[in-house]
């Protein structure tokens, strides 16, 4: 056992693929592990490391491993799909992470804790009833039209019609009968909805991440809750750009022969905290827009500009990935937010006293 040195796992829901290398990097052993049965055996199998691609429970493995004195690292998937030349199968998959974590250049997933998991279920469950939500108002805004009856896309307008939707005469018995489901259900969701606000705001409070993130324009308490529960190390980002990589926030290269062309950003990498990013870059938009041109800050006169030069949607995108960029920096550098910064930057001196 002392010439193992990494072992690559393909996790599943109940198989476990492992791949054993040895120092040069041939194949020692190949086997399959029932996790209800054979967690024992499958801990056997390990060396100094041990990498795996990140599944449904690999922070939860991870957090098993480590435990018990492995190095446990995770491999996004993609990462792993160049070095798996033949056909997938749970086999190839183990032996491509097992050869893909030998590599120098190798970028590997942080390991949640279980607090952090805790908080990002919520999230979750959040996510799922505004889908829910939203697709209960679509579906029933869809049928009323058939009986001359619209209604504005909004739930409160929904709730506050629903009285007289109920007793309109143009509506069948079975039409407003469905309409009084349709209400207590949307009733009930939004108080779901208040509870997961609810705990997220209350994380948001109590972790010193999410109260340093929540100190820039933009991030509110889901989006600050979501960032301390997401990134457990900011560290393994080398610098703010390769975050909002992560994030899927930089453009997509398609350069060759000392030809740059960049396209779409890629949108790899955490769609729901992109998503959050985006939708507070919208408000950090509109309150620059709103701003009084002669008081504004550099930073809204930045947005500004850029806003008349590649309009709305560009601008959205690059005000997402510049607070990818700060809050890289925030929580890699344990630092708050200070908007005074970039004048101590030796490229901008400082700006000279106001006079009279």
């Amino acid at each position: 056992m002392d010439q193992l040195t990494t072992v690559g796992i393909d996790l599943a829901k109940d198989i476990f693929a492992v791949c054993v290398l040895d120092a040069t990097g041939v194949v020692l052993q190949r086997r399959c592990c029932d996790v209800k049965h054979s967690c024992g055996g499958l801990s056997n199998c390990l060396a100094a490391a041990s990498q795996w691609r990140p599944a449904g429970s690999s922070h939860h493995w991870g957090r098993w491993f480590s435990a018990r004195g492995h190095i446990a690292r995770l491999i996004p998937p993609e990462f792993v799909k160049p070095f798996r030349p033949d056909g997938k199968n749970d086999a190839a998959d183990a032996e491509a992470i097992a050869v893909a974590a030998r590599q120098p250049t190798m970028r590997f997933v942080a390991i949640k804790s279980v607090d952090q998991q805790a908080i990002l279920a919520w999230h979750s469950v959040r996510q799922g009833r505004q889908e829910e939500r939203t697709s209960l108002l679509n579906r029933t805004r869809g049928l009323l039209p058939e009986f001359g009856v619209v209604i504005a896309r909004s739930a409160d307008r929904f709730l506050g019609a629903s009285p007289t939707l109920i007793e309109d005469a143009r509506l069948p018995d079975p039409v407003r009968a469905m309409l009084l489901e349709v209400r207590e259900q949307l009733v009930a969701l939004n108080l779901r909805l208040a509870r997961c606000d609810q705990q997220i705001a209350t994380h948001a409070r109590n972790s010193d991440v999410a109260k340093r993130a929540g100190e820039l324009l933009g991030v509110g308490p889901v989006t600050s809750s979501a960032l301390a529960a997401t990134v457990p190390d900011a560290g393994v980002f080398r610098n703010g750009r390769q975050f909002g990589a992560w994030l899927g926030l930089t453009p997509r290269q398609h350069s060759s022969g000392g030809k740059t062309r960049l396209g779409h950003i890629s949108l790899r990498g955490n769609v729901y905290l992109r998503t959050l990013l985006v939708q507070g870059a919208r408000s950090t938009l509109q309150s620059a827009l709103r701003a009084d041109p002669a008081h504004a800050s550099r930073p809204q006169r930045w947005i500004r500009q850029l806003h008349e030069r590649k309009g709305s949607h560009k601008t959205l995108i690059a005000i997402a990935n510049k607070h990818a960029r700060m809050l890289w920096a925030m929580l890699a550098k344990n630092e708050r937010y200070d908007a005074d910064a970039w004048q101590r930057h030796p490229v901008h001196p400082p700006l000279p006293p106001a006079t009279a």
